[in-house]
C-alpha cells in the first residue's frame, strides 16, 4: 500500500512523535495490564486443566512461541499498511485467545488451552512491536529516548496486572466463569481500550508518515528515517538483544526455584522479583537518555558491564538471600541498557525498505532465545546449580563484548558518541 497523502507532510514532525510516544505509552500500559493478568494465571491453569504440575510452564512457554511467531509478519503488516492496522491485529488476535482460554478452562482441554495461550502471545508482540513505532519519526538525536519511553510505561502495566488476579477472581466467580479465568476479564477490558485507543489516536500512522518523508525527501534535518543501510551493525544489534533477553530470562527464570531452595519465603521471592522488573523497566528512560548522548555502542557495553556485575554476584553470593536480590536488580538493569540501546541502534543501521522487516526479526529472535534459555536453564540448575548457571550464561555477555570492536568501526562518529 502506498504511504499516506503527503499532505501530512505538512505536519510539524516533532509535534506527530510526541503525539505517537503518548498514544503507544498509554497503549503500553493497557497491553501490560491485560498481559500481566494473563501470564499471571497461566502456569497455574496449565497445572489444574493438565492435572500434572509439570506441564505448568507450557503455558509460558506456548505464549512465548506465539510471541516469536507473530512478530515478523505483524511487522510485515506493519510494513505495508501500518503501525495501526498491525498493532490492533495483534491484540485483536489475543482478544480470540482469551476467549479459547476460558472455553478451553471450561471444557478441560489442555490442548486448546495451549493454542489459546498461542494466539494471546500476538498481544505481547504487539506490545514489542510498540517500542519500534516509538521511533518511526524520532531523529537520531532523540531516538533511544522516544523508544526507553515506551519501554518504561510497561513498568506499569507489569505491576498493576498481576494485582488483579484477586479482584478478578471475585468478579469472575459473579459471572458463573470457570475457576482461574476471572482474571482474563481485565485482559480483554485492556485489550479492548488499547484497540479503541490506536484506532483513534494513532493518527497519522508514524510509520506511513516517515515512509511518505522519505519519499518526499525532507532535509536531513528533520528526516526521521535513517538513510545508510549497515547490515553488519544491524545484525550486531539482533544479536545483542537476543542475547541480553537470554541471559536475563534464564537467570531470572531460576531465581525463585533456587530461593526456594535456600528457604526463602514467598514473599521474599516475590520482592526479589518485583525489584528486578523495576530494574528492567523503570530506568529505560535513563539509559535512552544515555545512548542519545554517549552513544548507542557505550550504551551497550554499559549494559554488558551491568549484566556480567549481575552473573558474578549471583556466583559469588548465591547463598545470600540479598546477594541475589542485588544480583537480579543489576540483571534487569543490564537488559534495559542493552535492550533499549540495541533497539535504537537495529533500527539505525536499517535503511527505510529493511528496517521494520529487521524489526521483527529481532522480536523473533529474542522470544526464541528466551524460551530456549528458560527451558535450558532448568537443565543447568539441576546439572550444576545456580552460581554455574550464572557462569554458562554469562557467555551471552562475552560474545556481545568480543564483537563490539567488530561493530564500532561501522558506526559512524554521530551515533557512536554523539555531541
Amino acid at each position: 500500500m502506498a504511504p499516506e497523502p503527503s499532505a501530512y507532510l505538512q505536519h510539524d514532525l516533532r509535534s506527530l512523535q510526541r503525539r505517537a510516544v503518548a498514544v503507544l505509552s498509554l497503549g503500553q500500559i493497557l497491553g501490560g495490564v491485560a498481559f500481566g493478568a494473563t501470564i499471571s494465571l497461566g502456569a497455574v491453569l496449565a497445572a489444574e486443566i493438565s492435572g500434572d504440575e509439570a506441564f505448568s510452564g507450557l503455558a509460558t512457554a506456548a505464549v512465548t512461541l506465539g510471541t516469536a511467531a507473530f512478530a515478523a509478519p505483524l511487522a510485515a503488516f506493519a510494513r505495508r499498511r501500518g503501525r495501526r492496522p498491525a498493532l490492533t491485529t495483534g491484540m485483536a488476535v489475543a482478544l480470540v485467545g482469551v476467549a479459547l482460554v476460558v472455553v478451553g478452562a471450561a471444557a478441560s482441554l489442555f490442548p486448546l488451552l495451549l493454542f489459546a495461550f498461542a494466539l494471546i502471545g500476538a498481544g505481547q508482540a504487539s506490545n514489542l512491536q510498540s517500542r519500534f513505532a516509538a521511533t518511526d519519526l524520532a531523529t537520531a538525536a532523540s531516538r533511544g529516548r522516544d523508544l526507553s519511553i515506551v519501554v518504561w510505561a510497561t513498568t506499569i502495566g507489569a505491576v498493576l496486572g498481576p494485582n488483579l488476579v484477586g479482584p478478578g477472581e471475585a468478579l469472575g466467580a459473579l459471572m458463573g466463569m470457570p475457576a482461574l479465568t476471572g482474571p482474563y476479564l481485565f485482559t480483554v477490558a485492556g485489550q479492548g481500550l488499547a484497540i479503541l485507543l490506536y484506532l483513534a489516536a494513532l493518527r497519522p500512522d508514524p510509520l506511513l508518515t516517515a515512509q511518505a518523508a522519505v519519499a518526499a525527501d525532507r532535509s536531513g534535518a528533520t528526516r526521521p528515517i535513517a538513510g545508510t543501510d549497515r547490515p553488519r551493525v544491524a545484525r550486531y544489534a539482533i544479536v545483542v538483544v537476543a542475547a541480553a533477553h537470554g541471559v536475563m530470562v534464564s537467570v531470572m527464570a531460576m531465581t525463585p526455584v533456587h530461593l526456594l531452595h535456600h528457604g526463602a519465603t514467598l514473599t521474599i521471592i516475590g520482592v526479589t522479583i518485583s525489584l528486578h522488573i523495576a530494574g528492567m523497566y523503570a530506568l529505560a528512560p535513563v539509559f535512552g537518555i544515555l545512548a542519545d548522548r554517549w552513544g548507542r555502542m557505550p550504551t551497550i557495553l554499559l549494559g554488558q558491564a551491568l549484566l556480567a556485575a549481575s552473573l558474578v554476584l549471583a556466583f559469588l553470593g548465591q547463598d545470600s538471600t540479598v546477594a541475589v536480590t542485588v544480583a537480579l536488580v543489576l540483571l534487569g538493569l543490564g537488559w534495559s541498557a542493552a535492550t533499549v540501546a540495541g533497539a535504537a541502534l537495529l533500527t539505525e543501521a536499517s535503511d527505510e525498505v529493511r528496517r521494520t522487516r529487521r524489526q521483527g526479526l529481532s522480536d523473533t529472535v529474542m522470544s526464541l532465545v528466551g524460551a530456549g534459555g528458560a527451558i535450558a536453564a532448568g537443565v543447568i540448575l539441576g546439572w550444576i546449580g545456580y552460581g554455574g548457571l550464572a557462569l554458562v550464561v554469562g557467555v551471552g555477555v562475552l560474545a556481545a563484548v568480543a564483537l563490539a570492536p567488530t561493530v564500532r568501526s561501522s558506526v559512524p562518529q554521530s551515533e557512536a558518541t554523539p555531541t
